[in-house]
């Protein structure tokens, strides 16, 4: 049976010690990381870009804070429906392949999305297309994701991944801060909300050329190995893998609960841009990119520690961190403050992230990379539109404030749990 190519292994007689700075970025070191996490990088700018604008836009058009639910329900519920197939498929077929299709795909949609805006459509038939885009842009990120995530692992040495793992994390949240600062011109220049928001989605269209043009150049090639049976033992055997692995087992469910009760703070931010603390469309992107900045920093703070002890438990401390800072951001009623509290927010929240995903993938053997992969996404992307879901439901009936608070505070109780719990992921 033939497996997976791995990346070759580079003889070092003896590592020199590098700076911090050096440390920090020493991953770019790699040709095909640094021209991935460009590519990467420019994409993602545009989806920070589309992703605020429609929801402002959904926002002001519908005047129901719900509409935010349905969107981020709608654009990451097919990762609960398609990602354990993808991950199969990672591991079957070629990992780079299957990407480029899913970014030609996504720069369809978008375009599709900037059409409807620019011509001004009915407003209904608009909200209604944007769900269903919404929908159809997670259906093909669902099987990308896991071949994005099982290709990183092949672009650098082993000794190198948590650094190209938070590097790569740095990428995405960087992207917020860019995409919502650009987004934020096109709503002051134009006075036409749908001319504006039309501009936003175009441009999201256009950032997709960047990471379609990295992917083909990449060198590194993935050889599937030869299944010994179907796509359903596959799936049974990448499932019997992780349920019987407990720390993995542990950062699944810490992965899910995490998003289902960490991220809603950002879905919902335009209700507190708009009706609380009312600074606009202007303060809701300025919200997004300062919680972006907390998320930068976060991830840097993780490329430049390199390899550190007992990175389990010190990932249950900074869930406990990021529920307390929800807990603060929601009973703000100050735009300075709450900028602190959403940098802060942002920090914790990536340093979480990012080694929740480093000790996945420092557990996982290469052969089972991309249904791991896909079963921890089906837990992390899946905890969102969950959690949306049941929030905007909640926030017809009780504050959004309040709601959000509990969220926060069950996010440290469960922290709290795992850290006074025997479980193994403290030894990691």
């Amino acid at each position: 049976m033939s497996t997976p190519a791995a990346a070759p292994e580079r003889i070092i007689a003896e590592e020199p010690k590098r700076g911090h700075l050096a440390r920090i970025f020493h991953a770019f070191t790699y040709r095909d990381f640094r021209l991935l996490w460009f590519g990467a990088f420019t994409s993602s700018s545009g989806t920070w870009l589309q992703d605020t604008a429609l929801s402002w836009l959904l926002l002001q058009v519908t005047n129901d804070p719900a509409y935010l639910g349905y969107n981020a329900f709608l654009s990451t519920a097919p990762i609960l429906i398609f990602t354990l197939i993808g991950g199969v498929l990672a591991d079957r077929f070629d990992r780079r392949r299957i990407l480029i299709m899913s970014q030609w795909s996504q720069l369809a949609f978008a375009l599709s999305l900037a059409s409807l805006a620019f011509f001004n459509v009915q407003t209904m038939l608009l909200v209604t297309s944007a769900l269903a885009l919404s929908f159809l842009t997670g259906c093909v990120q669902a099987f990308g994701g896991p071949a994005y995530q099982s290709l990183i692992p092949m672009l650098v040495d082993k000794k190198d991944l948590p650094n190209a793992i938070a590097l790569n994390s740095i990428q995405f949240q960087l992207a917020r801060v860019v995409g919502a600062s650009i987004g934020s011109f096109p709503f002051a220049i134009f006075a036409n909300q749908m001319l504006a928001a039309a501009v936003s989605f175009g441009l999201n269209g256009l950032s997709f050329i960047a990471v379609i043009f990295a992917l083909m150049s990449l060198s590194v090639r993935h050889i599937p190995y030869t299944p010994t049976g179907g796509m359903g033992s596959q799936l049974r055997e990448g499932l019997n893998f992780v349920w019987h692995q407990e720390a993995l087992r542990s950062l699944t469910f810490l992965a899910f609960v995490s998003t289902f009760f960490g991220v809603q703070v950002m879905t919902f931010l335009p209700v507190f841009a708009r009706d609380i603390l009312k600074v606009g469309a202007s303060g809701n992107f300025k919200m997004v990119a300062v919680s972006g900045v907390g998320a930068v920093l976060g991830f840097l703070t993780v490329a430049g520690a390199g390899h550190i002890a007992g990175k389990g438990q010190k990932t249950l401390v900074m869930q406990f961190c990021f529920g307390l800072t929800i807990i603060a951001f929601t009973q703000t009623q100050w735009i300075g403050l709450a900028y602190v509290m959403l940098l802060l927010a942002g920090f914790f929240m990536s340093i979480l992230f990012a080694m929740i995903m480093s000790l996945v993938q420092l557990i996982v053997e290469d052969k089972m990379r991309g249904r791991v992969m896909s079963i921890y996404m089906v837990a992390f992307r899946g905890g969102m539109p969950l959690g949306a879901l049941i929030t905007g439901f909640l926030s017809k009936h009780y504050l959004l404030p309040n709601v959000l608070l509990v969220e926060g505070a069950l996010l440290s109780l469960i922290a709290v749990i795992f850290l006074l719990s025997p479980t193994k992921l403290k030894e990691h």
